[in-house]
């Protein structure tokens, strides 16, 4: 007959044999946790997708149907399309990487028919660099605890009917 205790890992004593559960378990979840986080955001078109339109042959009803409605449409004249997306990775709290980046602009001439397509990506995108000044404000600066404490004493005593004993607005 077979026993569980002629195992030589059962046979080692009972707190090694949890201390190697417990150095897995601590192995395994730092793993976990070094695994990277792919997002994407907005709308990714596929090359398979994009091979149904075509210039001069694909209306608005075609281009919504194979591409899905699109993330933004020209301001002034709904003459263009814009599909948007990104991919990003981001690996433990390092910042994200973008991964992949890309705009589809479909346009539309006057009767609803594809006239162009134009396909930007990561390579053509320009990192925009925002300002830190801050715009001053009027008054004064006043710390924190000056906020806190600021308002003790400021108040005034009402009577019953919310009213204000010095004849203020409430007063009747």
């Amino acid at each position: 007959m077979f026993k569980l205790s002629s195992l030589p890992i059962l046979r080692a004593s009972g707190k090694r044999c949890l201390g190697l559960a417990l150095a897995g378990g601590l192995t395994a979840a730092t793993m976990a946790g070094c695994a990277p986080i792919v997002d994407t955001r907005g709308h990714m078109v596929d090359s398979d997708r994009m091979e149904t339109v075509k210039i001069g042959q694909s209306s608005r009803e075609q281009v919504l149907q194979s591409l899905g409605s699109p993330s933004a449409t020209a301001l002034f004249d709904n003459e263009s399309w814009y599909y948007i997306g990104k991919r990003t990775e981001t690996l433990a709290f390092f910042a994200p990487e973008v991964l992949e980046q890309q705009v589809v602009i479909i346009r539309f001439d006057n009767n609803g028919v594809v006239s162009g397509i134009d396909r930007l990506d990561k390579e053509n995108g320009n990192e925009v660099q925002l300002v830190q000044r801050t715009t001053p404000t009027a008054g004064a600066e006043m710390t924190f605890l000056q906020q806190m404490f600021g308002n003790l004493g400021r108040f005034n005593a009402t009577d019953n009917r919310g009213a204000l004993p010095s004849g203020g607005i409430g007063r009747r």
